[in-house]
């Protein structure tokens, strides 16, 4: 009696848990239990029976698919939940620095927050984001999200609590930085210096963070009467290397730019080293802008121009939307970014100068 049952319950109602998760109604159904008892059952916080019907119920469980939704329950019993927080890798200052500011928020919250890395690969993504699902985090924070990332949407499909951070597909919830505006202040700061030769190392362009510095920094150049220059565009990776060889390539050339705007702190730290390399002055020589206004930006020997990403309130606003991930809240809130003017960006040009 029992396998018909699960039989037709899985023919019937697991089709829709593509889209919706399964419920718990649906495992005690095919159980032939009542609710209250498959919920019991599947309460992680005791030692697990190993009565019949307890067995019965975890491998109806683990056959539908069931996850038992810790949040709202958390919620309910007024205890401390945990957030899941997944990052490309944390030897990228950027995201420690992101991730510890969501540490900060959940803490103030009542959460406590762990990390999961995973690179750029979205299989190996996904892998990270449903291991911490199954450890029963109470929701998510992604920090890795390409563009065209399968897992937000999959995520919005089950209806798990997420937000993304610092990145947006346009669609989950996001907490992001006005990275348009960003590209726009680092670009209209070095026009404003009398450049017009700009070149913008805007970071992997599968991010919404390296195309929207990129369009910033167009708009800046095209309001300013200068078309921009196709071949001082040069899309990276977001590592010092990336810098360093970008660098290396731009002041090898025959007409090298008068500056660069670099779409992260770590880019403009190896541009720095190719300048060095190429026996180039940053300040001097060479104008140079960064992006993140990282800790170590304003120590460097030729402190770094940086627009600073004000991480604690892309934190805290993340959290909230992840709270609110089913609501008809707005989907993308974007924080205000500030232009911290240092040595590398030199002073005005004259007229003269090559």
């Amino acid at each position: 009696m029992h396998d018909v049952r699960m039989q037709r319950v899985m023919e019937s109602d697991h089709g829709a848990a593509n889209s919706q998760p399964v419920t718990l109604r649906e495992v005690a159904k095919a159980a032939g239990v009542s609710v209250s008892t498959a919920s019991r059952v599947l309460d992680d916080r005791v030692p697990p029976s190993q009565n019949a019907t307890a067995v019965r119920v975890r491998e109806v469980a683990v056959a539908l698919g069931y996850r038992r939704n810790t949040f709202a329950s958390s919620l309910r019993r007024g205890q401390a939940t945990t957030i899941g927080v997944l990052v490309p890798r944390l030897r990228d200052t950027v995201m420690a620095l992101m991730f510890e500011a969501i540490g900060r928020a959940a803490e103030r919250r009542g959460y406590f927050a762990i990390v999961a890395t995973a690179g750029d690969d979205p299989a190996e993504e996904q892998r990270a984001a449903h291991t911490l699902l199954d450890r029963n985090v109470d929701g998510l924070i992604i920090a890795s999200s390409r563009r065209d990332d399968p897992l937000p949407r999959e995520l919005r499909e089950q209806r798990v609590p997420h937000a993304l951070v610092l990145r947006t597909d346009g669609i989950s919830p996001s907490s992001v930085g006005d990275d348009e505006l960003g590209g726009y202040l680092a670009a209209r700061h070095l026009l404003d210096l009398g450049h017009t030769d700009i070149a913008v190392l805007p970071g992997p362009l599968f991010t919404s963070t390296a195309t929207g510095r990129l369009a910033g920094a167009t708009k800046a150049l095209t309001d300013a009467g200068h078309a921009p220059n196709p071949e001082l565009v040069i899309e990276t990776g977001f590592g010092i290397e990336d810098g360093m060889e970008a660098g290396r390539r731009l002041f090898a050339a025959r007409a090298r730019p008068t500056a660069v705007f670099a779409a992260n702190d770590n880019l403009a730290i190896g541009v720095m080293a190719a300048a060095h390399h190429h026996g180039l002055s940053v300040g001097d020589d060479i104008a140079l802008v960064g992006y993140n206004d990282i800790p170590l930006a304003g120590l460097l020997p030729v402190p770094l121009t940086s627009v600073r990403t004000p991480f604690d309130q892309i934190a805290a606003t993340a959290i909230d939307l992840m709270l609110q991930s089913h609501s008809e809240a707005e989907p993308v809130k974007r924080a205000l970014p500030t232009l911290i003017p240092r040595k590398s960006s030199g002073t005005t040009r004259s007229s003269s100068a090559k």
